[in-house]
């Protein structure tokens, strides 16, 4: 007779060798398979999120689009002058090119590109993305896709766009390529904004995608209008008279909103590699020069300020004053005999501007100067911005240095500080800081004379537009001055015979709504500033009263 239970127990110990198996198996394919994970996740997670990363990249996911800049014009419009475009770029996949050196040879005579580089490139069999080029022309993607190279393709890039080219590029600037992907402003307003402009990149983490944030645009206070209008008549008075630059700027020296500002020579940002790096700078901010004899309303404004003089203090004129052994002669070599100041400054007498220096006191002139704002920065929005010098006179204060400088010899100052000086004289004695954000509210910077006195040192400067009549517009007051200044030897001291001519003026005189610099650097000849600059003074200030329907204000009848 069989025995049961020894059979079950037989039974239950083979089920449970084959549950013990089965278990076994399991585990195994188990760790097998959380080890394969672990690789994934752990050990090549990195790898395989630097390659998202990449792919979400080449897609541009995360790169941030870079914000534009616009002009506004009278009316608030924007005008774009600063724009995203997409532009052609080659690339391969270097695992699809069969003949690396063949296809190199062709892909470098079309782009230009090194053809050692580009074999290098297209070697990397098992490479899936090689950039070749950055930005293309039309013209040489279109010769690319021809040729139909396999393995070879034309991708595109977002790129800055200037529709204006050469206009307000100092002002402007450009871009370049900091990394991979993500462009970083160069000089000018590109460059001051850069971090508003720019945004911020996009970030991948594990598999998730954390979108890039875009950059602001910037609006600024540049008319278009008036910048284009400015701009041609600078380029036609280069021309006309052979210089080898010139600067225009014009604000409003009531806030010190910048409505233009341009130089020349210039150059085209959609192409800038073209062009000398010296081009880049922008001459209103980052450049110094001696004045001239535009220097005298400052001065005529710290003696009547002071209440050292009146514009109607007479003096004795010889024709030249001699100081530590230098004699000092007018610009037209004749003596004026008994002479107001306001005749000074009609006239632009040297010997009238040494008198009252002079009389006004060394250090109460310097500080002047410094009130002025002659020793520091303006604040403008812009990069790169430098300041003049009055090192003369504080390094070597004798007579002669602080009659020379009476009328803007031996003493420099940049464009911007020259007009914005001036500019404190128009806004009834208040000096603003200059700015081209339109988004900015006007800022005071300090009082640098009285009201009565801007008033007076105005009267004087319509006087000298009114009997020269070269500035003159009918039905409006015209206050103005020239400045003719040579231009130093600094290889040998001295002077050369070359000049700067320079003009200020600002309309309405007694209300000014516009003030205009505008320089001329080293016109063929070295002409007076009379015979080439104020002309075109006229001209463009011309256009913006009517640009803007200035009413007219003739007071004089």
């Amino acid at each position: 007779m069989v025995n049961r239970s020894r059979i079950n127990r037989s039974t239950a110990l083979i089920r449970i060798s084959r549950i013990t198996v089965l278990i076994g198996i399991f585990t195994f394919v188990y760790a097998f398979l959380l080890n394969g994970l672990f690789g994934i996740q752990v050990k090549r997670g990195e790898k395989y999120q630097e390659q998202a990363s990449f792919t979400h990249e080449i897609a541009g996911a995360l790169t941030p689009k870079r914000g534009s800049i616009y002009f506004t014009d009278k009316d608030g419009s924007r005008i774009p002058a600063v724009i995203n475009r997409e532009y052609p770029y080659i690339y391969a996949v270097p695992k699809e090119v069969s003949a690396p050196k063949e296809t190199a040879e062709v892909v470098s005579e079309i782009t230009g590109a090194d053809e050692k580089k580009v074999v290098k490139s297209l070697s990397k069999s098992n490479d899936p993305y090689e950039r070749i080029t950055r930005r293309v022309s039309d013209e040489v993607a279109k010769k690319i896709k021809d040729k139909n190279l396999k393995g070879v393709y034309i991708g595109t890039t977002p790129g800055r766009f200037y529709p204006l080219e050469k206009r307000a590029s100092q002002l402007l600037g450009f871009t370049s390529i900091a990394d991979s992907s993500i462009s970083s402003g160069q000089y000018g307003v590109e460059r001051y904004f850069d971090k508003k402009l720019r945004g911020i990149p996009g970030l991948t983490k594990g598999d998730k995608l954390i979108p890039p944030k875009n950059g602001e645009d910037i609006y600024l206070t540049i008319d278009r209008n008036i910048q284009v209008q400015a701009e041609n008549i600078l380029d036609k008075m280069v021309d006309e008279f052979d210089a080898v630059g010139g600067t225009v700027i014009v604000e409003n020296p009531r806030t010190g909103k910048i409505l233009a500002m341009a130089s020349y020579p210039n150059f085209n940002p959609n192409d800038y590699g073209k062009f000398d790096i010296k081009m880049f700078l922008n001459p209103a901010v980052e450049s110094v020069y001696e004045p001239g004899s535009i220097f005298k309303v400052i001065t005529m404004s710290a003696g009547i300020d002071s209440g050292k003089i009146t514009p109607n203090t007479t003096y004795y004129d010889t024709g030249s004053v001699t100081l530590n052994g230098r004699t000092i002669r007018n610009w037209d070599l004749r003596a004026y005999g008994k002479t107001t100041m306001t005749h000074v400054i009609e006239r632009s007498i040297n010997t009238g501007a040494v008198f009252a220096e002079k009389t006004t006191g060394n250090d109460i002139f310097y500080n002047y100067l410094i009130k002025f704002g002659l020793k520091e920065k303006k604040g403008i929005d812009l990069p790169g911005e430098i300041i003049g010098s009055l090192g003369q006179l504080e390094n070597d204060p004798r007579e002669i240095n602080f009659a020379t400088a009476s009328f803007g010899q031996g003493i420099s100052v940049t464009p911007i500080g020259l007009i914005s000086a001036i500019s404190a004289i128009a806004n009834g004695g208040v000096l603003m800081r200059p700015y081209l954000d339109a988004s900015a509210s006007p800022e005071v910077i300090r009082r640098v004379i009285s009201r009565d006195t801007s008033r007076k040192v105005i009267g004087m400067m319509v006087s000298a537009v009114d009997k020269a009549g070269v500035a003159k517009i009918n039905g409006y007051s015209v206050a103005g001055k020239t400045g003719t200044a040579q231009v130093p030897n600094f290889k040998t001291g001295g002077y050369t015979k070359d000049v700067i001519d320079t003009y200020i003026g600002f309309v309405p005189a007694y209300d000014a709504q516009f003030i205009v610099l505008m320089r001329l650097d080293k016109p063929a000849g070295a002409p007076h500033a009379a015979l080439t600059i104020v002309p075109a003074f006229r001209e463009l200030a011309q256009f913006i009263i009517n640009y803007y329907n200035i009413p007219p204000d003739d007071i004089s009848g």
